[in-house]
C-alpha cells in the first residue's frame, strides 16, 4: 500500500486515542485527590497547597502556546527531521511518565511538591500539544478525523472514570487512611500513561509521511535570537485569529465548555441546598452522566460519520437537550418538587449523552482548522492552534471559577452552613440555569454562522491539492471561491500566501465572524 493510501481504521484510532487516558485521567486524579493528599499526608497548609496550583496554572498558560510554536517549527532541526516534529516529543515523554508517581510521595518539603507538580505541567504540554495535532496530520478525510476525535474523547472519559474509581478499589486493600493508597495509585497510572503514550507513538504518523507539506525554508528563516523567536511566537498566536473559522470555533468552544464548568461548579450546591438531598446523591447523578458519556460520544460519532449531520447541526441537538435539562432543574426548584431518583437519573442520562457531544464536536472541528489556515498561509500550523485553544481554555475556566466565588459570596452564601439565605439559593440557581443557558446560547447562535460541512471541507482539500500541483488562482470556480471565503474570511484572491500572516495591509483584513 502506498503512503498516500494510508487509512485510519479503529485500531489506529484506538492507538491514537489512548494518550487521552493521560489527558483525561492524570488531571482528574489530581483534581479529585491531590489537594487532600497534600494537606493530609504531606504537611502542607491549604494556602501552600493552593499556591502550588495557582503558580502551575500561570506557568501552564504560557507553556502550551510555546510548545505549539516549538513543535510547528521543530522540523527545521536535525531531531525533527530524524524523528518527526510531533512524534519526537511522544517517544521522549513516554518514560518520563513515571514522574507522575513522584507527586504522591509523603513527607517532603514545599519546594519538592512545587517542583514535581510543575514537572507534570511541563510533561503535559510536551505530550498533549503535539499529540492533539496528529489527527489533522494523519488524514484529511472527514470521517476518519471524526473517528480519531471520537475514540480520543472516549479514552478521555474512560481516564476520568478510572481516576475516581481506582483509588477506591486500592483503598479496599490498603485502608482508607493509608497514604500508600495514593502512592500505589500514582505508580499504577504512571505505568498506564507510559504504555499509552508509547502506543500512540507506535500507531501514528505525521503529514510529511504521506504528502509533501513543507516547502523549503529560506536560508536563515528560522535562525535568530530569543527575541526573534518570542516575537514570531506572539505574531503566530495573533495571526491564528485572522482565520474566520477559528474565531467562530473559539467562541463555540469557550462558551460551551465554560457553560459546563459553571454548571458543574454549582450543581452540588443546587442538590444539597436547593433540593435538600445529600452529597451522595450528587455523586450518583454525576456518575450516571459520566457513565453514559462513553456511549454518548459514539452516538455523536455516528451522527457525523454515518448520518451526515453537520457539526453545527449536531451541536444544536446537544445544546437543545441541555436546555431541556436546565428547564427541568429550574422547574423542580421553583415548584419544590420531590423528584424520584429514577426520574433524576433519567434526566442525567440525557445530560451525559448530550454533554458528550458538546465535548467531542469542538475537538473534532479543531482537526480541520489547520486545513483552512493552510490555504491562507501555505503552512501547517497545527501546534499554534492547539496552543491557543489550551491557553484560552485554561484562562477562561480560571476566570469562571473566580467569578462564581464572587457571586456566591456577594449573595450571602456561607460554606458549611446547613441552610442558606434565599438570596444565596437564587444565586446558585441563577448561575446553574441562567448563566449556563446564556453561555450555551452564544454557542448555539454561532453554529448558524459556522460553515464547515463534509462537502465544504472536501471542496477545500481539493482546491489545496490543485494549488499545490501548480494550479492557477484565476482558474478557481465561483462555488469554490465562496466556500473559501466562508471558511477563511478572505476573498479568494487574497489566499494562498497572497495575504501575509504577519504584516497584512488594512485592505486585506478579514471580515468579522
Amino acid at each position: 500500500m502506498k503512503p498516500t493510501q494510508r487509512r485510519v481504521g479503529y485500531g489506529t484510532a484506538i492507538g491514537y486515542g489512548v494518550t487521552d487516558l493521560f489527558g483525561g485521567g492524570a488531571f482528574a486524579i489530581i483534581g479529585t485527590w491531590l489537594l487532600f493528599f497534600y494537606t493530609t499526608y504531606c504537611g502542607l497548609s491549604v494556602l501552600e497547597a493552593g499556591s502550588i496550583f495557582a503558580i502551575a496554572r500561570v506557568i501552564d498558560a504560557v507553556l502550551s502556546p510555546i510548545m505549539g510554536y516549538i513543535t510547528d517549527n521543530f522540523a527545521n532541526t536535525w531531531l525533527g527531521r530524524r524523528f518527526g516534529r510531533r512524534r519526537f516529543f511522544l517517544i521522549l515523554s513516554a518514560p518520563l511518565m513515571f514522574l507522575y508517581a513522584l507527586l504522591w510521595v509523603t513527607d517532603m518539603g514545599y519546594w519538592y511538591y512545587l517542583g514535581t507538580y510543575l514537572s507534570i505541567e511541563l510533561l503535559s504540554a510536551m505530550v498533549l500539544v503535539p499529540w492533539e495535532t496528529l489527527a489533522a496530520e494523519m488524514t484529511n478525510r472527514y470521517t476518519e478525523r471524526a473517528k480519531l476525535s471520537g475514540v480520543r474523547m472516549i479514552c478521555s472519559q474512560l481516564g476520568g472514570f478510572l481516576a475516581v474509581s481506582v483509588p477506591g478499589v486500592i483503598m479496599q486493600f490498603t485502608g482508607k487512611d493509608n497514604p500508600m493508597t495514593y502512592t500505589y495509585t500514582g505508580l499504577l497510572f504512571s505505568a498506564i500513561f507510559c504504555i499509552a503514550v508509547f502506543t500512540t507513538w507506535m500507531c501514528t504518523w505525521e503529514a510529511k509521511d504521506v504528502r509533501e507539506e513543507f516547502e523549503p525554508e529560506p536560508e536563515g528563516a528560522n535562525s535568530g535570537n530569543l527575541w526573534h523567536h518570542l516575537k514570531s511566537l506572539v505574531l503566530d498566536l495573533l495571526s491564528s485569529f485572522k482565520i474566520k473559522m477559528f474565531r467562530q470555533h473559539i467562541i463555540i468552544y469557550i462558551a460551551s465548555f465554560t457553560a459546563m464548568d459553571v454548571f458543574g461548579s454549582v450543581f452540588t450546591y443546587y442538590v444539597v441546598y436547593g433540593l435538600h438531598q445529600d452529597a451522595a446523591a450528587v455523586s450518583g447523578y454525576l456518575s450516571v452522566a459520566a457513565f453514559v458519556s462513553v456511549p454518548g460520544t459514539f452516538v455523536f460519532m455516528m451522527l457525523l460519520s454515518k448520518l451526515n449531520f453537520t457539526p453545527s447541526g449536531a451541536l444544536r441537538l446537544s445544546y437543545s437537550c441541555i436546555f431541556a435539562v436546565l428547564a427541568f432543574l429550574f422547574y423542580a426548584y421553583i415548584n419544590n418538587i420531590n423528584v424520584s431518583v429514577v426520574l433524576f437519573s433519567a434526566v442525567f442520562v440525557v445530560l451525559g449523552v448530550s454533554r458528550a457531544g458538546l465535548y467531542f464536536i469542538p475537538w473534532n472541528i479543531y482537526s480541520f482548522i489547520p486545513d483552512v489556515d493552510e490555504i491562507v498561509t501555505k503552512k501547517r500550523r497545527e501546534g499554534i492552534f492547539a496552543g491557543v485553544m489550551v491557553l484560552t481554555r485554561k484562562s477562561t475556566v480560571a476566570l469562571a471559577i473566580m467569578l462564581i466565588g464572587v457571586v456566591l459570596e456577594e449573595s450571602g452564601f456561607v460554606k458549611g452552613q446547613g441552610e442558606q439565605p434565599i438570596e444565596a439559593l437564587h444565586a446558585i440557581v441563577g448561575l446553574m440555569v441562567f448563566a449556563t443557558a446564556a453561555l450555551l446560547s452564544i454557542s448555539f447562535w454561532m453554529t448558524f454562522k459556522f460553515k464547515l460541512t463534509r462537502e465544504s471541507h472536501k471542496t477545500l482539500i481539493k482546491e489545496v491539492a490543485r494549488l499545490k500541483l501548480g494550479g492557477n488562482l484565476a482558474d478557481c470556480d465561483m462555488e469554490t471561491r465562496k466556500v473559501i471565503k466562508d471558511l477563511t474570511g478572505y476573498e479568494y484572491d487574497k489566499v494562498w500566501g497572497n495575504t501575509p500572516g504577519r504584516k497584512a495591509p488594512a485592505s486585506l483584513t478579514p471580515e468579522s465572524p
